[in-house]
Protein backbone atom coordinates (compact mmCIF):
# COMPACT_ATOMS: atom_id res chain seq x y z
CA UNK A 1 0.00 0.00 0.00
CA UNK A 2 2.84 2.35 0.86
CA UNK A 3 4.42 1.68 -2.52
CA UNK A 4 1.20 1.97 -4.54
CA UNK A 5 0.16 5.27 -2.99
CA UNK A 6 3.62 6.68 -2.22
CA UNK A 7 2.95 6.85 1.52
CA UNK A 8 5.13 6.39 4.53
CA UNK A 9 4.77 3.00 6.18
CA UNK A 10 4.40 4.89 9.47
CA UNK A 11 1.12 6.35 8.11
CA UNK A 12 -0.32 2.89 7.54
CA UNK A 13 -1.79 2.08 10.93
CA UNK A 14 -4.64 -0.50 10.92
CA UNK A 15 -7.20 1.89 12.35
CA UNK A 16 -6.40 4.70 9.88
CA UNK A 17 -9.31 5.77 7.73
CA UNK A 18 -8.65 5.48 4.03
CA UNK A 19 -10.31 8.86 3.62
CA UNK A 20 -7.81 10.53 5.98
CA UNK A 21 -5.04 9.02 3.86
CA UNK A 22 -6.53 10.79 0.84
CA UNK A 23 -7.84 7.65 -0.86
CA UNK A 24 -11.16 7.83 -2.65
CA UNK A 25 -13.34 4.84 -3.50
CA UNK A 26 -11.89 4.51 -7.01
CA UNK A 27 -8.35 4.38 -5.61
CA UNK A 28 -9.42 1.67 -3.17
CA UNK A 29 -11.06 -0.39 -5.93
CA UNK A 30 -7.95 -0.14 -8.09
CA UNK A 31 -5.80 -1.19 -5.13
CA UNK A 32 -8.06 -4.18 -4.49
CA UNK A 33 -7.37 -5.35 -8.06
CA UNK A 34 -3.64 -5.10 -7.31
CA UNK A 35 -4.19 -7.26 -4.21
CA UNK A 36 -6.13 -9.82 -6.28
CA UNK A 37 -3.09 -10.23 -8.52
CA UNK A 38 -0.59 -10.15 -5.67
CA UNK A 39 -2.35 -12.74 -3.49
CA UNK A 40 -3.97 -14.74 -6.32
CA UNK A 41 -7.42 -14.21 -4.85
CA UNK A 42 -10.75 -13.30 -6.37
CA UNK A 43 -12.89 -10.60 -4.84
CA UNK A 44 -16.52 -11.54 -4.69
CA UNK A 45 -19.28 -9.39 -6.11
CA UNK A 46 -20.67 -8.87 -2.61
CA UNK A 47 -20.40 -5.32 -1.37
CA UNK A 48 -18.01 -5.08 1.54
CA UNK A 49 -17.58 -1.82 3.39
CA UNK A 50 -13.94 -0.81 3.36
CA UNK A 51 -13.16 2.25 5.42
CA UNK A 52 -9.87 1.47 7.15
CA UNK A 53 -6.61 -0.29 6.45
CA UNK A 54 -7.75 -3.03 8.84
CA UNK A 55 -10.84 -3.58 6.69
CA UNK A 56 -8.58 -4.32 3.71
CA UNK A 57 -6.34 -6.62 5.77
CA UNK A 58 -9.32 -8.53 7.17
CA UNK A 59 -10.89 -8.97 3.74
CA UNK A 60 -7.66 -10.22 2.14
CA UNK A 61 -7.00 -12.56 5.08
CA UNK A 62 -10.50 -14.02 4.77
CA UNK A 63 -10.23 -14.47 1.00
CA UNK A 64 -6.81 -16.11 1.23
CA UNK A 65 -8.08 -18.48 3.96
CA UNK A 66 -11.21 -19.30 1.92
CA UNK A 67 -9.11 -19.99 -1.15
CA UNK A 68 -6.74 -22.28 0.74
CA UNK A 69 -9.70 -24.15 2.24
CA UNK A 70 -11.20 -24.53 -1.22
CA UNK A 71 -7.91 -25.77 -2.70
CA UNK A 72 -7.40 -28.34 0.04
CA UNK A 73 -10.82 -29.87 -0.72
CA UNK A 74 -9.69 -30.67 -4.27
Amino acid sequence: MAENFEMSEADLQPERSLETLGLDSLSVIEFMFVLEDEFKIKLSDERVEIKTIQDIVSLVDRLVADQHASESKH
